[in-house]
């Protein structure tokens, strides 16, 4: 090597150091302050089901309202975790937000299954919404900010009424569910419920359902109309439904502590506004899913038995027979209890 040339090469290898350096140096300065700051969401249920769908617009208007300062990343079908262990991953830093369903975070926090409750059996979105929006709602918010620290964003999302589906066993009455293998989605609630009925509980994480109902696993299931028909489980074997409205699945929207308290506050503000701009319209769109559900699954064979009003109304006054002794038995405090009571009132 010459002697200009050796310069040269010392000069290209010093003004190439120089810039190595410039990015290293100032990636923890100016540059981190232009970082986005990531969010990981984590949803256990398939792209096409209306609460993937919900979320996702969500976290695109969030992406652009922040102007690309949050980048979201939504992680469908259980890729990350199943709704029953979200709960730990926000707690762990491994995902930053979820939308559980409050039946699957009844492990740590009771209360979350006050919509069990016999009192709230077949009853309307409006006296539901009056318990949720009420004193047990923000109760149960508190706790999942102190137990999980998560906080809750804003108004729960709704997922539908769930009702029974079965596969061989034709359902025309609410006997016809004695004997069976109902699974159900989590919950000491659910798996009351099911006892009540005469039947046998058990819990299967949803992205294994279509499989194990395949296989005879269980014979039945609690669930709704939206998640049967976004997953196809006519294919799985379902033919029967009793819908009676057993009571109604609600979403909540979290984000863990650790990534909220980062947050500036006008980008806290950002996500809680539009959250709730968003969620009538997510709700709407949730029902009017559910209707065009049950469609689409009578349009593949399956029959549905729809007990009356008053078939509801009775089997609801003998399941408040043992109303105090479920909410002692599933840890439920009395608290609670008492203001969803107060919540729901005389609603008929």
């Amino acid at each position: 090597m010459t002697h200009m040339t050796h310069r040269i090469s010392r000069r290209r290898f010093a003004a190439g150091f120089a810039a190595v350096s410039w990015v290293v140096g100032t990636s923890g300065g100016a540059r981190a302050a232009e970082e986005p700051i990531r969010l990981r969401c984590s949803l256990d249920t398939a792209p096409s089901h209306l609460r993937n769908v919900s979320v996702s617009d969500y976290l695109k208007k969030l992406e652009t309202a922040s102007n690309g300062r949050i980048s979201p990343q939504l992680f469908h079908s259980g890729q990350l975790f199943p709704d029953l262990q979200v709960g730990k991953a926000l707690l762990e830093g491994q995902i930053e937000m979820a939308v559980p369903g409050h039946w699957t975070m009844t492990g740590l926090i009771p209360d979350a299954d006050f919509f069990q409750l016999p009192v709230l059996y077949g009853r309307s979105l409006e006296v539901v919404h009056k318990a949720m929006e009420g004193g047990a709602g923000q109760l149960v918010a508190a706790q999942i900010e102190r137990r999980l620290r998560a906080r809750v964003i804003g108004p729960w999302l709704d997922l539908g009424f769930q009702n029974w589906y079965s596969t061989n066993k034709p359902l025309t009455a609410f006997d016809d569910l004695k004997g069976l293998k109902i699974r159900n989605p989590g919950g000491a609630g659910n798996a009351w419920r099911t006892r009540f009925m005469g039947a046998i509980p058990n819990t299967t994480a949803w992205p294994q359902v279509p499989l194990a109902l395949s296989q005879g696993t269980f014979d039945a299931l609690i669930s709704t109309n939206e998640s049967l028909a976004s997953a196809k489980l006519w294919e799985a074997g379902i033919k029967y439904a009793i819908e009676d409205h057993q009571f109604v699945g609600e979403y909540i929207p979290m984000v863990s502590l650790a990534f909220w308290n980062k947050l500036p506050t006008d980008l806290q503000g950002l996500m809680t506004n539009l959250w709730k701009e968003n969620i009538e319209t997510y709700r709407t769109n949730m029902a009017a899913a559910q209707t065009q559900a049950r469609k689409t699954l009578e349009d593949h064979g399956v029959k549905y038995f729809d007990p009356s009003p008053q078939q509801i109304a009775e089997l609801r006054k003998r399941m408040m027979a043992e109303q105090d002794q479920l909410a002692k038995d599933i840890k439920m405090s009395p608290d609670l209890v008492k203001m969803v009571m107060a919540d729901v009132g005389d609603a008929s």
